[in-house]
Formats: C-alpha cells, sequence, structure tokens
C-alpha cells in the first residue's frame, strides 16, 4: 500500500511505536494526504485476515469522504498484549477516536478507559469489549450463529442423518462475537439427536484450526463449525485433506479461500458479514463523536448472508452466474420514492454485472391494481422471474399463483406476499421499529418528557414491512407513560402524510413516527411548517428531502434500509432459482442503520 503524506514526527512516531508493539500501521492507500487534520485509529484483531482488510476498506472509503485520517494499526496477530499496546500507541499518537474490534470483553478495557480518560472516542466495530462506547456496528451473532446451525442441520437432515457428532472450532472463550455465534449455533441442535462436541480453541489460526478439525474427524464427526474465518479456512482444509467430503463444513466470514472450499464442496456454507459497512459507519459514527454529537452507545445489525455452492444452501450473494440473458421484472410498490429508486440502481448494477436484463415495470402510485396488472404485464412480456414488494400480503397473491404457475420464479424484496417465494431479502422490520421508538423514547426523556400523545403514519393496514415497523415502535413504548394515538394511513404519500402529522400536531402530539418514506417526509414537513420543532419526528427509509428535515433539526431520525442491497441480491436470487438452484424460500436480513443530524 502507499503511505499519506504525513507530517515528519506524526509518521516516525507513528511507525516507531508500531514497530514496537507488532502493530501494522496502514493509512488510506490512495497516496494522498486527507483535507483535514483529525486522525481516527482503526485497531482491528489482527491485520491479515481478510475480514479486517475489508473492513479497512470501508473505513478509508469513508475516511477520503469525510476528510479525517484513519490509520489501520492493528496487530499482526490476534494478541491481547499487542492489542493493548495498539491502543496506547493511537493515544500517543493523538487519535482523537479509536475503533476497535475487541479481542475480548475484558483484556484491553483498561486501556481503552485510559484512552477514554484523555478524551479518546471509542466505537466498536464487530465485537465490543465491556467499555461503554460511543457505538457498536456489528452482526447480529447469535442469529448469525443459529442460522449457521440450521442450515448443517438441514443438510445432515438431507442425507438421512438425524444423530451423530458435531464439532466446534472458537477463537477462544472470551470474544464476544464469536461466543454469541457458538452460541448460537448450539441453540439450533436443542432437541436433536445430535451431540455437539466441546469446543476447541484455535486462536482464530487456520493452520492450528486444520489440527483441531483433523481430530475430530478422528472423532467421526458428522460436521464442524467455524466461527471466524481462520477457524473455517481450517475446517474445511482438513475435510478437504483427509477426503471426508461427506463431513458438513459451516463457518463464518469470507474470504477467496472459503469461498474456494465452498466451491470445490469442502465447506457447505459460510455466514458473510458486511465488514465493509463496519467500517464505514464506525468511521462516521467516530466523526460524529469528535464533533460532539452524542450517539447514545448505539448497537447497529450490519446484517449477514449466507454464502453457498451452487445448489447448496440458500443465499443473496456470490456464486451465481447466467446461461443466458434471463428477463426478471422488478415490481416494487411505486416507482417513485428514493427507496425503490435506489432498489432498482442496485438490480441494475447487480444485472449488468450477472448478464441479464432487469425492467423496472412498478406502478407509478401504491396500488393494488396496478400491481397486479404489473405482474401481469410481466407475464405476458415473457420473463422468467419477478423481483417484486408487495402492497399487501394478500392483494396480489392470485397474480403471483398464476405466474407461479407459468413457471415465473418469484423472488421477494422488502415486503412479502402470502405466496412461497425462492428468497426474501429485507429489513428486519419489527426490530428496526422497536429502534425509532426506543430512539424517540431517549430524546423525549432526555429533554424531560416522560408523558405525552405520540402519532403514528403508515403506509396501509395491509404492507407487512411497515405493520412490522408500527409493531416494533409501540413495543418500545410498553408500560411508558405515553400514549400511542390511533394509527393514520397515508398510502405512502407525503402530501396525505403531512395532513395527517397537521392534525396529530393540532391534538398536542410531542412526536409522530412515520412507516416509510412518504410518510416520514410528511411528518418532518408538517413539523416544520407549523413552528412546532420540538416536536421529535422519527421515520424510516432515507432519501434527499428526509436528510434534509433531519439537518433542519425537523426530524431527529430516520431507519435507514440498504435497498440497494436487496435489489442486488434479488436478482442474484433470481438467477440462482432459474439455473436450477434450490433458496429454500431463505429470508435475509439486509441491514439497518440510524442516521441522525
Amino acid at each position: 500500500m502507499k503511505l499519506r503524506k504525513l507530517t515528519a514526527v506524526l509518521c516516525a512516531l507513528c511507525l516507531m511505536l508500531a514497530g514496537l508493539a507488532g502493530c501494522v500501521n496502514k493509512p488510506a492507500d490512495d497516496g494522498k494526504q486527507n483535507d483535514g487534520d483529525t486522525m481516527i485509529a482503526l485497531i482491528t484483531m489482527d491485520s491479515i485476515d481478510q475480514h479486517w482488510i475489508t473492513l479497512n476498506e470501508g473505513a478509508q472509503k469513508a475516511a477520503k469522504e469525510l476528510g479525517v485520517n484513519v490509520q489501520f494499526m492493528s496487530p499482526n496477530t490476534k494478541d491481547d498484549a499487542q492489542q493493548i499496546e495498539c491502543v496506547n500507541n493511537a493515544v500517543s499518537a493523538g487519535a482523537k477516536a479509536i475503533i476497535v474490534a475487541a479481542n475480548g470483553p475484558d483484556a484491553i478495557s483498561s486501556a481503552l478507559k485510559e484512552a477514554q480518560g484523555k478524551g479518546v472516542k471509542i466505537v466498536y466495530v464487530d465485537s465490543p469489549a465491556n467499555v461503554e462506547a460511543e457505538a457498536t456496528f456489528s452482526t447480529d451473532n447469535k442469529a448469525a450463529g443459529k442460522t449457521a446451525g440450521e442450515e448443517m442441520k438441514k443438510a445432515l437432515e438431507a442425507k438421512g442423518a438425524t444423530s451423530g457428532k458435531i464439532g466446534i472450532i472458537n477463537v477462544n472463550a472470551a470474544t464476544d462475537s464469536c461466543v454469541m455465534r457458538e452460541e448460537g449455533f448450539r441453540s439450533a441442535f436443542e432437541g436433536s439427536g445430535f451431540e455437539l462436541l466441546e469446543t476447541q480453541y484455535g486462536e482464530g489460526d487456520a493452520a492450528k484450526s486444520q489440527s483441531i478439525a483433523e481430530n475430530y474427524i478422528t472423532q467421526g464427526v458428522v460436521g464442524i463449525f467455524g466461527c471466524n474465518e481462520g477457524s473455517t479456512t481450517g475446517a474445511g482444509n482438513a475435510i478437504k485433506a483427509t477426503g471426508k467430503a461427506d463431513i458438513i463444513g459451516v463457518g463464518f466470514d469470507k474470504s477467496d479461500a472459503i469461498l474456494g472450499l465452498i466451491d470445490d464442496g469442502f465447506l457447505l456454507a459460510t455466514m458473510a458479514q458486511n465488514p465493509d459497512v463496519m467500517g464505514y459507519e464506525g468511521v462516521k459514527a467516530a466523526v460524529k463523536a469528535i464533533n460532539g454529537e452524542s450517539l447514545g452507545g448505539k448497537v447497529t445489525d450490519t446484517g449477514v448472508s449466507v454464502l453457498a455452492k451452487e445448489g447448496g444452501a440458500p443465499s443473496g450473494n456470490g456464486g451465481a452466474t447466467a446461461s443466458q440473458e434471463w428477463k426478471i421484472a422488478l415490481i416494487t410498490m411505486d416507482s417513485i420514492d428514493q427507496h425503490w429508486v435506489t432498489l432498482n440502481e442496485g438490480a441494475q448494477a447487480k444485472a449488468k454485472e450477472l448478464g441479464v436484463t432487469v425492467t423496472f415495470m412498478s406502478p407509478n402510485t401504491k396500488d393494488d391494481a396496478q400491481q397486479i396488472e404489473c405482474v401481469n404485464n410481466a407475464v405476458a412480456g415473457g420473463y422468467n422471474a419477478i423481483m417484486v414488494a408487495a402492497n399487501g400480503p394478500d392483494a396480489i397473491s392470485s397474480a403471483l399463483k398464476e405466474a407461479q404457475g407459468k413457471g415465473v420464479k418469484i423472488v421477494y424484496v422488502d415486503s412479502p406476499a402470502n405466496v412461497e417465494a425462492e428468497a426474501t431479502f429485507s429489513t428486519d422490520n419489527k426490530a428496526a421499529g422497536k429502534t425509532a421508538g426506543e430512539e424517540m423514547k431517549k430524546a423525549l426523556e432526555a429533554k424531560g418528557v416522560t408523558s405525552g400523545k405520540i402519532g403514528i403514519i403508515n403506509v396501509n393496514a395491509a404492507t407487512d414491512s411497515c405493520v412490522m415497523r408500527e409493531e416494533g415502535f409501540r413495543s418500545a413504548f410498553e408500560g411508558s407513560g405515553f400514549e400511542l394515538l390511533e394509527t393514520q394511513y397515508g398510502e405512502g404519500d407525503a402530501a396525505k402524510s403531512q395532513s395527517i402529522a397537521e392534525n396529530y400536531i393540532t391534538q398536542g402530539v410531542v412526536g409522530i413516527f412515520g412507516c416509510n418514506e412518504g410518510s416520514t417526509t410528511g411528518a418532518g414537513n408538517a413539523i416544520k411548517a407549523t413552528g412546532k420543532a420540538d416536536i421529535i419526528g422519527v421515520g424510516f427509509d432515507k432519501s434527499d428531502a428526509i436528510q434534509g428535515l433531519i439537518s433542519d433539526g425537523y426530524l431527529l431520525a430516520t431507519m435507514a434500509q440498504n435497498p440497494d442491497v436487496m435489489g442486488s441480491s434479488g436478482v442474484e436470487a433470481c438467477v440462482k432459482a432459474l439455473e436450477g438452484e434450490s433458496l429454500g424460500g431463505a429470508v435475509t436480513d439486509t441491514g439497518v442503520s440510524v442516521l441522525t443530524k
């Protein structure tokens, strides 16, 4: 990598200290000095695993956009003493913030507290320590671990195996992220006939993990689970080396080695996180904290996908190839909201990559009859697959069933209907709605408000995604002194939603929640128009209008989904289904982030 042009003193200091500790100091690789002088240290568990390299790439992208200097100064191996030294080096070098993936919850806690005592902001990525931080960006590791277990169990049962020994290779007994993955994995086998052996620890080292896996194989295991990149690579290599390709290997993280083992049939699947998102969002959070913004210790799930060989476990990413120029119709709720426009952009990018055709043929407004007509037009037009965000669970079900009857593959993005599909790519809307409620409640309580009326603007009473958001939002206020008023429906139209919000304001509400882009825009515009900037507005989706309302102080926050990921993953799933792969109806959470001023 090329080094940025740092001042001679800082460069010498950082490199000297890094050399003493075995920390690798890698600035951005574009060879240019950032405009700003703000230094942020990125300290991961090591500097070798592809997971951390990708995380650094996301961090450097954000650094370039924000004009800050992110130094990748991680140990060359997983070692508590080296990681502590890296923290101390960062403080000595004048870092304003440290973004860290902690080896364990306690080992570096004292060093982090000392750093905080000197005014350094702490942000966690991937794995936290037991010290309060500004924010955390990580995978819901317990849920992802359970998914890994379910994938293995399903594959074993497909082979007729309902019992047998299963080995688990973890990093250590302390790293929070990996401990949660193991806990989730084990939970998938509760009540089954399988025996999960005592966990063995390979310190994340592929060679050590391979030795452990080979020992498991001598014990006659039917499956091996690796909790991180090194563990997974080691497990796959052991299965390959001993020729026991009938052993089911499942793991975590994405690397060229792991994907190669999957393609060669020595691993079934891996849980692919989004380390680039962790790094990117971590830098953004660090900059906000440095600038005095309170982030409240928020924990953000950055999502996970199941990557498998064609014909293996369901996945939304990786491995799709098109044998012909398949025609795919993309039908969203409307063609106007920026959410759907961005989803289409993700779909078109993936279509270009795979050599297929995606036609964005959505209604110009949210209307069941128009959406049904779009489905029928896709079938009549000879489209091979339909990617659809259903207005509601039932309205277009008959049309979708008819399409399936004619051999058309169905994939859901954002919001499903009550018809079985190949796969679904959407936000965990209930969890995200609860987060929105917690953000509003926290802001109200910070103002000394512990009771009052809150209005809710939804699209309709049928759209599954928005119904779940509302349900999650309401759950955040259970047992509180706040009164959540009867939901009003604006059909996702900003003008109608603004009228509803203005009516809520006349009732003296202290907060308004919008369940989608139009609802949120309408709520923010109403707060702006009536001059009641003390009303807390929280919503969903990311658009220029919403971000402007947040910047101007008329909305507190919005739950930003990843529609581009939905579109990209949806196209890939369509291609896999059309090429004959069974995706098993898998539902993939594409993640959400809280965007504030």
